[in-house]
């Protein structure tokens, strides 16, 4: 009896197959890396200027999903830019972004979260432009162009997928230097905070805002210009 059970045992062990040592389990997150959304609330944002997000932010199929049709049915008025709770210096940025056709959107940095003296988000961070470049018009401007650090640095072509697809943008910025990498490759380097960078802010649109990417500490923002556009996977590191 017992040398049947054996074999039994045995031939079970052959059909199943012993665990693989080379199959690696599912690891949490690398140390130091903060999760700026849960995946499933927007618990840890708001809207520029206020306490809460607007109803038409949305988490949808585990990404931040800005509905535009449902803003317009609510009729909401001016822009519903989001911000991060949390106020970062020196960093190393990764989020995940899907943009509808024709859609324009940005992740922007360094926001001065104050709608008193500041009209909009966008007249104190720098942006990383989310955008369709076939379908939208400003794809047809340099330094407009998805990856792009809009208005300010052209990016290297070809790292953006097609509308509709998911892109990973990684921002880096620590101690003066900045690098974009769009779907693993590097688009935009530059310095910040240098004469170089003040002469490119005095030949932008940014001009004529005082504050713009002169303080390089603030919120993470996710822009609503009015477009569909989903945000996924969204992790900081302080460095």
């Amino acid at each position: 009896m017992q040398t049947l059970l054996y074999s039994c045992l045995l031939s079970a062990t052959l059909l199943v197959g012993s665990p693989d040592k080379n199959v690696k389990k599912e690891t949490a997150k690398p140390k130091g890396w903060i999760s700026l959304f849960d995946g499933k609330t927007t618990k840890g944002w708001h809207t520029f200027g206020k306490t809460t997000v607007g109803e038409y932010w949305k988490v949808q199929d585990g990404a931040l999903f800005l509905d535009a049709a449902a803003k317009k049915e609510m009729k909401a008025q001016g822009d519903g830019d989001i911000l991060s709770d949390a106020i970062f210096g020196d960093f190393d940025l990764k989020v995940d972004w899907k943009i509808s056709p024709k859609g324009n959107s940005g992740i922007i940095f360094w926001v001065q979260d104050d709608a008193v003296k500041y009209e909009h988000a966008f007249h104190t961070g720098p942006e990383v432009q989310v955008l369709d470049n076939d379908g939208h018009s400003d794809g047809k401007i340099i330094k407009h162009r998805a990856g792009n650090l809009y208005d300010l640095v052209e990016g290297k072509e070809g790292a953006v997928k097609p509308v509709g697809e998911w892109n990973t943008c990684e921002i880096i910025c620590n101690k003066g230097k900045m690098e974009i990498i769009l779907n693993g490759t590097s688009v935009v380097t530059t310095n910040y905070g240098d004469d170089n960078w003040r002469d490119m802010i005095s030949k932008s649109k940014f001009k004529k805002m005082p504050d713009f990417g002169r303080i390089f500490s603030g919120n993470i923002c996710l822009q609503d210009h009015g477009n569909d556009v989903w945000f996924k996977n969204i992790l900081i590191k302080k460095l």
